[in-house]
């Protein structure tokens, strides 16, 4: 019968076997990785799958603001949904006009 230490001694020969394995399959997955890389010229950001962002125009500014409401100083652009202070001051009867810079 074997005993209990020889058992021991087995397991921890195998579990030092598992971790050369599992090393060596790490290292041949890194290497396939690399020459994949190297075949699509990919980066690591492609790998993190964050898009390439693409180059802003010539000339794009930040556009002014078109209307203001004096009571806040908050601003408007006029362009995309009215604001909330605009769309309440609209709704009691002002006209857009009245907030025109």
């Amino acid at each position: 019968m074997t005993s209990i230490q020889d058992l021991l001694a087995q397991k921890a020969a195998l579990e030092k076997q598992i971790a050369e394995a599992q090393r060596a399959a790490r290292t041949d997955a890194i290497a396939k990785v690399k020459a994949l890389m190297a075949e699509y010229g990919l980066t690591a950001a492609d790998l993190a799958g964050k898009a390439p962002t693409a180059p802003k125009a010539e000339g794009s500014k930040k556009v002014a603001a078109k209307y203001r409401d004096p009571a806040s100083g908050q601003a408007w652009t006029g362009r995309g949904l009215k604001p909330k202070w605009l769309q309440a001051a609209l709704a009691s009867g002002k006209q857009l006009s009245d907030f025109a810079l």
